[in-house]
């Protein structure tokens, strides 16, 4: 702005100081791509932010924002920030765009009537006159249902059984959910079924070609299998994907320190620390640079 005042960048600290958020909300903004990296937020980021949090506190899925974001992105290109730009509410169980009185399902642009009229009768009259049709709930809703209780469950090892069968159910409803693939992947992998845990992270990929989690999760697969260069390439993917994937970083840093590639691990473990430098895991990262990377440099 010539002549004007510049504008606020925000970093991760005051974001989630500013709008109180939580690790599982933290990892709901990151899949919903609105959490990027650790700064260059700006006030409009913010307000998606708030907004996105509003929306989901009232109940609205992830799987429902993010289709709705998907759709409004497509059938108008020139917005930047589809939150802070277009009024979001949730109906009952639908997430609909709201402009001025009228309510739209933001995946099909089809207006919605509103049916507090004081009969069916009129209702009907009334769609008759205008063409305008309620749409029935989506059943992919039925899928979320199930995905949040799997999610629930899955953190606790006693309930894992019925949260892989809740994972199954989501993705008999709806084949195409990809995070519900991966997580499902990440348990049969807890629990020692690799074969199994690799075709559900390809389904994933399958379904999403960008899901970088399942491709982290290919690389930790891959270690534990012993193959220290496809989880080398896998990380690598990864961060092709989400160059400020923070655990990508470190897994990488400590799959080439373990096959003699110590050079190349170095600039990983100091990505990671840029990333994440408060964590338990930062200790470790930061050990290993005190190993490969001394102070003063190597001994003459």
């Amino acid at each position: 702005m010539s002549g004007g005042q510049a504008e606020r960048i925000y970093g991760m600290r005051e974001l989630t100081r500013i709008l109180t958020l939580t690790p599982r909300r933290i990892g709901q903004l990151r899949r919903l791509d609105l959490l990027r990296g650790d700064s260059g937020y700006t006030f409009r980021d913010l307000l998606a932010l708030r907004a996105a949090g509003s929306l989901l506190d009232a109940g609205a899925s992830v799987r429902q924002i993010r289709q709705a974001l998907d759709a409004l992105r497509r059938t108008n290109p020139g917005l930047e920030q589809p939150l802070a730009e277009i009024r979001l509410v949730l109906d009952g169980s639908r997430l609909l765009a709201q402009s001025d009185r009228v309510k739209f399902d933001p995946r099909t642009g089809q207006t919605v009537l509103d049916l507090d009229t004081p009969s069916l009768e009129e209702a009907a009259a009334a769609t008759l006159v205008t063409g305008l049709v309620r749409p029935l709930a989506p059943p992919v809703e039925q899928a979320e249902t199930w995905f949040e209780r799997a999610s629930e469950w899955d953190a606790d090892p006693a309930q894992w059984e019925d949260a892989i069968a809740a994972y199954r159910r989501v993705v008999a409803i709806d084949p195409t959910y990809a995070a519900a693939w991966n997580n499902l992947g990440l348990l049969l992998h807890r629990m020692g079924r690799l074969d199994e845990a690799g075709k559900a992270y390809e389904s994933a990929l399958d379904q999403d070609a960008t899901c970088c989690e399942a491709v982290y999760n290919l690389g930790s697969l891959a270690e534990d299998r012993g193959d220290l260069d496809d989880a080398v390439r896998c990380y690598r993917q990864a961060l092709d994907l989400s160059p400020d994937y923070a655990d990508a970083h470190f897994n990488l840093a400590g799959a080439l320190a373990r096959g003699g590639r110590a050079d190349e691990a170095i600039a990983h473990w100091q990505r990671y620390l840029e990333l994440d430098s408060g964590s338990p895991w930062a200790r470790i990262a930061r050990a290993h640079l005190e190993v490969l990377d001394p102070p003063g440099g190597p001994p003459e």
